[in-house]
């Protein structure tokens, strides 16, 4: 970090001569002239005055010689550090957090494989939930991110990550406080009859598109409401404000505290795990692989 001309001037001032200093140094008389000449022309200053009794300081070189040996400790010092954040970064594993992505799952899994990861630590970094940027944030999975843990059958992330699979959701209802249903532990398919029930627009989801096919084939006395593509606060909100139903989850249920989440008599799921980058490093696929195993 500091000019490297300083180390030979340094030398030269404390040695008092070129010739002393060039034997410290290894190289030769003129050579180590020709450095003292290039850091005085690159200062624009006078350094070293050469007398018949050998070298000495000059007035400003006095003052360049004492706060070089500061600037030469102290860039040793930040180059020290530097290299041990580096260190510390390459043995953390930087977990993606969000209201509908929580990283608690993660944690869980992390405490059941860490004996396996003795020098590791976490850190976990949130991200929004914005139904219109979420696949950017799924792009930077391996530079923002090592690891997401969510919700995923969407082909929009799948193209864009790899996924292991941990374990499935039911799908569930939500609906407002005040809502006719808010009261019920458990409903049938028929209670919602006469209600508009929000579902992310088809396309996207598998999972989602059967339950859809579903519904309008076979009960079509609840009117179909799109959503976007992503979820994020604003669709519980909608929910919340115009009394309608939305397709939620089981994992969900904390999201928004004027919703109440509701288990219904179907059999609908979606798998949710672990997102990690395609070109993952070789010690994030190694925590994949023992999440694999405690997981079978």
């Amino acid at each position: 970090m500091h000019h490297p001309l300083l180390d030979t001037f340094i030398t030269v001032a404390d040695c008092g001569s070129l010739t002393k200093a060039s034997e410290r140094l290894h190289i030769s008389p003129t050579a180590v002239m020709k450095q003292i000449n290039a850091l005085e022309s690159h200062l624009d200053l006078k350094l070293l005055d050469r007398t018949r009794a050998g070298i000495r300081l000059t007035k400003v070189g006095n003052i360049i010689y004492r706060d070089a040996q500061f600037m030469i400790d102290y860039s040793k010092k930040s180059i020290a550090g530097a290299k041990k954040a580096a260190l510390d970064y390459d043995t953390t594993f930087c977990v993606g957090t969000s209201l509908l992505n929580p990283a608690k799952p993660f944690v869980d899994l992390w405490y059941r494989t860490n004996k396996d990861f003795p020098d590791y630590k976490l850190h976990l970094v949130p991200f929004e939930d914005n139904h219109e940027g979420i696949l950017s944030e799924i792009e930077k999975l391996g530079e923002k991110f090592d690891f997401l843990i969510g919700v995923c059958d969407s082909k929009a992330w799948l193209s864009r990550c790899r996924f292991l699979p941990l374990g499935r959701y039911k799908k569930m209802v939500a609906v407002s406080r005040k809502h006719r249903l808010a009261d019920k532990k458990r409903i049938d398919i028929e209670d919602l009859y006469g209600e508009t029930l929000m579902i992310v627009k088809r396309g996207d989801s598998g999972v989602n598109d059967f339950l859809r096919n579903d519904l309008e084939n076979h009960h079509p006395q609840i009117r179909i409401q799109d959503t976007p593509q992503f979820y994020d606060l604003s669709v519980f909100n909608r929910c919340a404000e115009t009394g309608e139903v939305l397709l939620s989850l089981e994992c969900w249920s904390e999201v928004h505290p004027a919703l109440v989440t509701i288990p219904v008599n179907w059999e609908y799921s979606i798998p949710y795990g672990l997102l990690y980058s395609p070109n993952a490093p070789s010690d994030v696929l190694k925590f994949v692989e023992k999440a694999r195993e405690i997981t079978k």
